[in-house]
C-alpha cells in the first residue's frame, strides 16, 4: 500500500513538472523564426564551463576478447551467428592501445572522455562472484592516465555487451532478475571508480537494446519473436537504471559528487502536412523512442499517454511505488543523436505518417519545453562516412559542424541548458550490425597493422579548432560592414531579355467607341463606324511594353539596366545586310527610352543559354561555334549593333557566360576570337565617336576548398578556378594563353583536347577588355578526397560538396564567396575595373515577401563592400539579377499574378541600399556626389506628357467621344530620338 504523505508527495511533484505535450509547440515556434535569418550561420562561443567531449563503446574499440579471464559477451556470441562475416574480438584493439588512444584525446583537447566498462571483462559472468582483478585494473589504469592529462572520465556502465551468460542462463534483459543483478554491478563500480568519476551513464540507448536486441533482432541478442517482448525489456531496463540511480544517491553522491542519468537517443520527425493532428502525430512518434524512456525519468514516472492509448495492455504498467523509485532519477539529460538506430528507424511504423529528420536544434528545444527545461549534455553525437574513406573525411566534418553550430544556437537563441558535447567517435572500430562496412572515428585506424595505427583526420582538425576556440568565435571578416561605395558606382537590374512587341500599341486602332456614362462607364465599340488612319510615323512613345519596362526598371532607383540581344533574330538568315530592321528599331527605342529615365543600358550580343544556340539559323546548322566563318560572322553583327545602336549604349557586354562546362574547349577557342573580332571592331571604327566600352561578362562562382587548412584541398580549388574561369579569362586578361595549370593538368592526362593559340591569335584576343564582368550566385567546396553522395568530377580529380550548415535554395547562399571571387580576380589580374553583372538568388515566385532575396542581396552587397573598401578591389558596379519573374522565373524583384505585376520586398530593400549608395555609418556626415544632368528634358516632356484634346457629342444620353491626338513636332525634337 502507498503510505498518503507519499501519495501527496508524488502528485506535489507531479504539478511542478511541464504539461503533457509541452513539445508539441517546438513546431511552431520554428515555423514563425524570421527566415533565412534564423538558418544563418551564428558566429559565437559556448559557455566558458561548457564541456567538450569526445566517446567511444567497449565493444566497438577494445579487442581483447577473451584475454585476460574476459568473459564472453552477447556480441561476441551474436557475431559467430548468422550470416555475419566479421566480429569485433581485436576491434581498434583499445585493450592494447591505452597509450595511442590518451594521445589521440591529448591531441584533440577535450575535456572529458566518455567510454564504457565491459561488464564481461570485471564480471565474467555477470555476477560479482566471477570478479576479474585485472580487468578491473585496465579501467584504473585507463582513468589515472586520463586524470594525468586532465581529462575528466565519463563512464557508461552498460554500452549493449551484456556478459552471454546473463543471457543464456535467465533469458537478459527479459528477465526482471537482471535489477538487481545489475545494481549489484552499478555497485562495484561506483566503488571501484567513483572516486574519480563525475559523470555517470547507466545504460546506453534503451531504445536500441530493447526493440532491436529483443524486437527487430537487427542487434544483439538478436531475438525476434514476440513483438511485445521490447516493452517488457524496457521495462526491466528503466527498473535497474532508477535501482542503479538511487544506489549512487544514498551511498555514494555525498562523498563522490558525482551525477547519473541513462544515455536516450531519437530522431527528430516533422511534419508531412501542417495540420494539428500531422504534429500531434510527429509528437506521438518522438514518444515512442525517447519519451518511452524519457518521460519515465523527467516527467511522471509513467510511459507517455500515447504510448498508453495505442499498446493498451501490450505495454507493461509501473505500480505507483514504482513511479516514485523511477521517477526524477536522472540528474541530467544525457542525449545521443546522429546516425543510429533511433535516427534511422529501419522501417515506418513508428513514423505515423511524417517525415524522419535530423534537426538537432529542434529535438534539443523539445526536450527543453517537453521535460521542464533539464541540463542537456550530448553524450553523442556523429554522422559516418564508408568504410573506404581514410583520413579524409568531409561528409564527417561538416556534419559534425551542422551538429555543433545547432548546439550554439540551442543555447545562444532558444535558451536550452546544454552543458556539453561529445563528438563520436575516437576512433575507427566495430560498428555494430554494420560491421566494419562504415568508419564513425576522428581518428583512421588502420586495421591492416600489427598495432591498429591511428592517424587524424581532418574532421579530428576541425573539431580540435572548434574546441581551442570554445565554438565559432566571430572575425572581423564576419561582421557586416559599413561604408559606401563611390559616388559613380553603377547600380543596376540585370535581365537574361527583355520583352519585345514590336507592334505599336497607341494609335492603330480605328475603332468609335460609345462611352457608356450614364450606367457602367464602359466603352462600347460601333462596329458601323471607323476613324480616318492617321498618317505618322511610328514613334518610340508608341511602345506600351517598353514604357511598362522601364518604368518597371526606373522604380527599381538603378541607373544601369543590363539585358541580351536576340543575334538569330535580329540577323536570322546571318546576313548583316538584311537585319530584321522592325526588331532593330525596337531595341533602339528601348535603349533611348532607357536614357529618357536616366539609365544606361548594358546591353549583350550573345547570352549563352544551353537549351538553344540562338545563333542564326544558317550557323546553327552548319557546326555553330565549331563553324570557322562563326567568329567573323559575330564582329560583323557586333558591327551592325555598334551602329545602330552605339549612340544610346555605352557600355557592351560580346558574350554573357560563355564558360559553361557545356562548352567544349574548341568551341570556347572560337568564342574567344569572336570576342576578340567583336572587340577589335569597337575599338577601331567606333570607340573615338561613341566612348563606350567592352568586354565580356564570365560566370564566377567560388571554389572553396573543402579543408582551407590542407594544402591538398587548395591546390584542387584553384585548378577548378582555372578550368571555369580562368579558362576565358587567361587569354584575355592575362598572359594571352589558357591558364599554366590547365594545359599542365591536361598533359597529364595525356589529352591534346585544348587548342593551341598561332601567335597571331594570342595577338588577337590578348588585351581585348575595357572591364572585367563576373555573374556570381553560389559557392562550392571541392576536395580531393573521393566520398559517396557527392558529385565527382573523374577529369578533375576533385569532389563538389556543400557545407550543411550552408543555407540552401536550391543553390547555397555563401555570402563571403562573391568577396573571395572578387579578390581572385583582383589578384590574378591586378586593378582591372570589376562589375558583378548578375547576382541574385532563386526564391519561390509566389514568395512576394521573399525574405530569402531580401538577406541575399543584403549580405551579398556587403561582402562587395568590404571587397571594395577592405581589399582595394578596384569595383565599380553591382547588378541585381533579375528584374521580374516573367523572363527569370523565381529570380526576379518584381512577381506576377495574372497581369498583375507584384513588387516583391527585396525591391524595396534593394532600392534602399541604392538610396544610401551602400550602408552609411551611423551618425556619419551624408555622402555628397555631384548632380547628375538630366538628358534631353524637352523628350520627356513629349514622351511623358502628350497632349490630348477631346471632341464631345451628346445624344440620347450617350456620349461619343474621340481622342485626337496632337504632337508638336519640332527639329529638335527629332534630335530626341
Amino acid at each position: 500500500m502507498v503510505s498518503l504523505v507519499a501519495l501527496l508527495t508524488f502528485l506535489a511533484l507531479s504539478s511542478a513538472v511541464a504539461k503533457p505535450n509541452a513539445g508539441l509547440r517546438t513546431w511552431r515556434r520554428f515555423e514563425k523564426l524570421p527566415y533565412p535569418g534564423d538558418k544563418a550561420f551564428l558566429y559565437d562561443t559556448f559557455p566558458k564551463d561548457f564541456v567538450w567531449a569526445v566517446g567511444t563503446a567497449a565493444y566497438q574499440v577494445e579487442g581483447a576478447f577473451e584475454k585476460d579471464g574476459k568473459g564472453l559477451s552477447i556480441w561476441d556470441t551474436f557475431t559467430r551467428g548468422g550470416n555475419r562475416m566479421t566480429m569485433g574480438d581485436v576491434g581498434s584493439d583499445s585493450y592494447h592501445n591505452i597509450h595511442a588512444d590518451i594521445r589521440a584525446i591529448r591531441q584533440l583537447g577535450v575535456s572529458h572522455y566518455r567510454f564504457s566498462l565491459s561488464w564481461s571483462r570485471i564480471f565474467p559472468n555477470g555476477t560479482r562472484g566471477s570478479y576479474n582483478e585485472i580487468g578491473t585494473n585496465y579501467y584504473r589504469k585507463l582513468i589515472k592516465t586520463l586524470k594525468l592529462i586532465r581529462v575528466q572520465p565519463v563512464v557508461t556502465l552498460y554500452h549493449w555487451d551484456l556478459p552471454d551468460h546473463l543471457q543464456q542462463s535467465l533469458g537478459g534483459w527479459s528477465n526482471p532478475e537482471l535489477v538487481e543483478i545489475f545494481k549489484d554491478y552499478a555497485d562495484f563500480c561506483f566503488r571501484a571508480f567513483g572516486d574519480d568519476v563525475k559523470f555517470w551513464i547507466t545504460i546506453d540507448n534503451p531504445f536500441v537494446v530493447a526493440q532491436h536486441g529483443y524486437g527487430t533482432g537487427v542487434v544483439a541478442p538478436g531475438i525476434k519473436n514476440d513483438p511485445d517482448l521490447p516493452f517488457r525489456v524496457g521495462h526491466n531496463l528503466l527498473k535497474a537504471h532508477a535501482a542503479a540511480w538511487h544506489l549512487y544517491d544514498s551511498h555514494y553522491r555525498p562523498r563522490q559528487h558525482g551525477k547519473v542519468s541513462m544515455a536516450l537517443a531519437s530522431h527528430w520527425i516533422k511534419p508531412s502536412r501542417t495540420r494539428l493532428e500531422s504534429l500531434k502525430q510527429c509528437q506521438c512518434s518522438l514518444d515512442h523512442v525517447l519519451g518511452w524512456f524519457a518521460r519515465p525519468l523527467f516527467a511522471d514516472g509513467d510511459y507517455p499517454p500515447c504510448m498508453k492509448a495505442r499498446l493498451g495492455s501490450r505495454l507493461p504498467s509501473f505500480t505507483q511505488d514504482e513511479r516514485e523509485q523511477i521517477r526524477g532519477t536522472a540528474d541530467f539529460f544525457a542525449l545521443s543523436h546522429g546516425a543510429t538506430l533511433s535516427f534511422q528507424l529501419i522501417n515506418d511504423s513508428l513514423k505515423f505518417g511524417q517525415t524522419e529528420d535530423l534537426d538537432l536544434r529542434m529535438l534539443l528545444y523539445w526536450i527543453n519545453a517537453e521535460y521542464d527545461k533539464p541540463p542537456i549534455f550530448v553524450v553523442q553525437s556523429d554522422w559516418y562516412v564508408l568504410g573506404t574513406t581514410k583520413t579524409k573525411d568531409p561528409k564527417h566534418m561538416y556534419y559534425l559542424k551542422r551538429f555543433i553550430a545547432e548546439t550554439l544556437k540551442s543555447i545562444i537563441i532558444d535558451g536550452v541548458n546544454v552543458i556539453g558535447y561529445t563528438a563520436w567517435s575516437l576512433i575507427d572500430g566495430f560498428e555494430w550490425h554494420r560491421e566494419y562496412g562504415i568508419r564513425r572515428g576522428l581518428y583512421y585506424v588502420d586495421f591492416n597493422t600489427p598495432d591498429m595505427k591511428r592517424e587524424p583526420k581532418t574532421s579530428a582538425t576541425f573539431y580540435k579548432n572548434v574546441i581551442h576556440g570554445n565554438g565559432f568565435p566571430e572575425l572581423p571578416e564576419n561582421r557586416p560592414a559599413q561604408g559606401l561605395f563611390p559616388c559613380d558606382f553603377a547600380w543596376g537590374v540585370s535581365a537574361n531579355s527583355i520583352q519585345v512587341e514590336t507592334a505599336p500599341t497607341q494609335f492603330v486602332d480605328s475603332s468609335v467607341y460609345l462611352w457608356n456614362i450614364s450606367n457602367n462607364g464602359e466603352l462600347i465599340k460601333l462596329e458601323v463606324l471607323s476613324a480616318p488612319p492617321l498618317r505618322r510615323a511610328t514613334h518610340c512613345a508608341d511602345y506600351a511594353t517598353i514604357r511598362q519596362q522601364v518604368d518597371e526598371i526606373q522604380q527599381v532607383g538603378v541607373n544601369h539596366f543590363h539585358f541580351s540581344l536576340n543575334w538569330s533574330a535580329l540577323v536570322p538568315m546571318g546576313d548583316v545586310a538584311h537585319p530584321n530592321t522592325t526588331l532593330l528599331g525596337y531595341y533602339r527605342c528601348f535603349t533611348h527610352q532607357l536614357l529618357q529615365a536616366n539609365v544606361m543600358p548594358v546591353v549583350t550580343l550573345w547570352h549563352h543559354t544551353r537549351q538553344r544556340s540562338s545563333l542564326p539559323a544558317p550557323l546553327d546548322t552548319e557546326g555553330k561555334w565549331l563553324n570557322s566563318k562563326t567568329p567573323e560572322a559575330f564582329a560583323d553583327y557586333a558591327r551592325l549593333c555598334y551602329r545602330e545602336l552605339g549612340a544610346h549604349v555605352k557600355m557592351w557586354i560580346t558574350l554573357n557566360e560563355p564558360n559553361d562546362e557545356m562548352v567544349s574547349y574548341q568551341e570556347g577557342h572560337q568564342m574567344l576570337l569572336a570576342h576578340a573580332r567583336a572587340w577589335h571592331v569597337y575599338d577601331k571604327e567606333f570607340r573615338h565617336l561613341q566612348g563606350g566600352q567592352v568586354s565580356l561578362a564570365l560566370h564566377m562562382d567560388w571554389v572553396e576548398p573543402a579543408f582551407s587548412y590542407s594544402r591538398e584541398d587548395v591546390e584542387p580549388a584553384q585548378r577548378v578556378l582555372d578550368f571555369c574561369v580562368g579558362w576565358f579569362a587567361e587569354p584575355i586578361f592575362g598572359s594571352g594563353d589558357y591558364p599554366q595549370g590547365m594545359r599542365s593538368w591536361l598533359r597529364q592526362l595525356n589529352s591534346l583536347n585544348l587548342p593551341i593559340f598561332t601567335k597571331e591569335q594570342r595577338d588577337l584576343v590578348k588585351g581585348t577588355y575595357d572591364f572585367f564582368a563576373l555573374s556570381h550566385f553560389s559557392s562550392k567546396l571541392v576536395t580531393h578526397a573521393k566520398e559517396d553522395s557527392y558529385t565527382y568530377i573523374a577529369m578533375l580529380e576533385v569532389q563538389h560538396m556543400v557545407d550543411t550548415t550552408w543555407i540552401m535554395s536550391p543553390r547555397p547562399v555563401v555570402p563571403w564567396g562573391l568577396r573571395k571571387a572578387l579578390n581572385w580576380v583582383k589578384q590574378h589580374y591586378g586593378d582591372v575595373p570589376v562589375y558583378v553583372m548578375a547576382n541574385g538568388v532563386q526564391e519561390d515566385s509566389a514568395r512576394f515577401k521573399d525574405s530569402l532575396r531580401v538577406y541575399y542581396l543584403y549580405n551579398y552587397i556587403n561582402e562587395a563592400l568590404k571587397a571594395y573598401t577592405l581589399d582595394g578591389v578596384n569595383l565599380k558596379g553591382y547588378f541585381a539579377y533579375a528584374l521580374n519573374d516573367q523572363r527569370d522565373p523565381g529570380f526576379g524583384l518584381y512577381g506576377q499574378v495574372h497581369e498583375e505585376v507584384i513588387v516583391k520586398a527585396s525591391l524595396s530593400n534593394y532600392q534602399n541600399i541604392i538610396q544610401h549608395n551602400g550602408f552609411p555609418i551611423q551618425g556619419a556626415a551624408p555622402q555628397q556626389c555631384p548632380t547628375v544632368p538630366q538628358p534631353c528634358l524637352g523628350c520627356q516632356v513629349l514622351v511623358k506628357r502628350p497632349v490630348v484634346g477631346f471632341l464631345t457629342l451628346v445624344g440620347l444620353g450617350v456620349l461619343i467621344t474621340l481622342g485626337l491626338i496632337i504632337y508638336y513636332m519640332s527639329k529638335r525634337h527629332e534630335e530626341c530620338y
